[in-house]
């Protein structure tokens, strides 16, 4: 079964003034270390059931720029009428990345509903309707939906089967979440040359 970190070190070979959003857990690590040069340009921890949100909101404000959903198998179970709005929004600019481990990894692994080969997350995907959803499950299909999930002109999901492992060694990331969000946004205000915060008022 493919890797996560594997994944990543593929998709951040094709990324550059893309933004990411992305899950809580040991994925924040790995994508750190995979794709260092999208550390400013990556919202870091962002809880279950948001990411995709996060990222749909971002690409309706930016609809000139690719936006990238990093999610999870457990975070979209938990906001499945995200679904729902990508069908409805078609979003052009939006590929998400769902990585299934199967388990809820971040508490100690607990199995997710995918766990016991019944629930297919691509296919509640297509039935909510959204036309390119599809399940990678070895690394030459996971790199081409890749390429053709940030040239699409419409939502895409891949569902990358890997396996519960947290790859060891990496190097950890050191801030923390409210530091996170004030580097994702000025980058997003430097690359975009707009103010969404601006300066802090002292009485």
């Amino acid at each position: 079964m493919m890797t996560r970190y594997d994944c990543m070190k593929l998709l951040s070979r094709r990324l550059k003034d893309e933004l990411v959003i992305l899950s809580l857990g040991g994925s924040v690590d790995e994508w750190y270390d995979a794709a260092p040069h999208m550390r400013a340009a990556s919202l870091f921890q962002q809880q279950l059931g948001c990411v995709t949100p996060q990222a749909f909101g971002l690409a309706a404000g930016l609809p000139h720029r690719r936006i990238v959903s990093l999610d999870t198998d457990g975070g979209l179970l938990f906001n499945l009428g995200i679904l729902a709005t990508l069908a409805n929004e078609q979003p052009k600019n939006l590929f998400v990345v769902v990585w299934d481990n199967q388990c809820y990894q971040s508490i100690g692994g607990p199995p997710t509903h995918t766990a016991k080969g019944r629930v297919d997350l691509a296919g509640m995907a297509r039935g909510a309707g959204i036309e390119h959803a599809y399940t990678a499950r070895d690394l030459d299909s996971f790199e081409r939906h890749c390429a053709e999930g940030l040239a699409a002109d419409s939502p895409y999901i891949v569902v990358a089967k890997v396996d519960g492992t947290v790859r060891a060694g990496i190097k950890r990331k050191h801030s923390d979440g409210r530091e996170d969000k004030y580097i994702f946004v000025r980058h997003v205000e430097a690359t975009e040359g707009i103010v969404i915060m601006g300066p802090s008022e002292h009485n």
